[in-house]
């Protein structure tokens, strides 16, 4: 079954890592996390909190699971917090994949970051990114458990 997902990362930082993950068959993927491109988010910046929230809540329409992909700072964000917290009140599934050994554009990993904390105390799976299949193996295990 298709799944339309939500994914939610440190944009500046682990863009180019999450695009190496983000095109799994099955998968319909809103492009780095309801934002089309960099253009979109640094006018939103401009914007406010408020501009950032709306574009958020926008790019989490009609999905049924939220992937927060956490690299090495990635917890403790708030506009990640935020996306958690909405995903949460939506009853999306979630599940959180490291990301901080797969490559930048530069050819550089990162140490492992922490699980945002939100991911932890409600119970919600983390994994070690590894391939696309089990990734859309862990998506759907997500929608299941969270009756979508």
């Amino acid at each position: 079954m298709a799944r339309r997902v939500f994914f939610s990362f440190h944009y500046q930082r682990d863009i180019w890592r999450v695009n190496q993950i983000r095109s799994i068959p099955n998968v319909t993927g809103c492009a780095a996390a309801g934002f089309q491109d960099a253009s979109i988010w640094e006018e939103a910046k401009k914007k406010g909190d408020a501009a950032i929230k709306a574009l958020i809540n926008k790019g989490l329409e009609s999905t049924s699971v939220t992937v927060v992909c956490v690299g090495y700072k990635t917890a403790g964000r708030t506009y990640i917090n935020y996306e958690i917290d909405q995903s949460i009140a939506r009853g999306n599934g979630i599940v959180a994949v490291q990301i901080h050994h797969v490559q930048d554009k530069d050819g550089n990993t990162d140490p492992a970051g922490a699980i945002p904390s939100k991911i932890e105390s409600n119970g919600y799976k983390a994994y070690k990114y590894v391939d696309h299949e089990k990734l859309g193996k862990w998506i759907e295990d997500a929608a299941k458990a969270a009756g979508k």
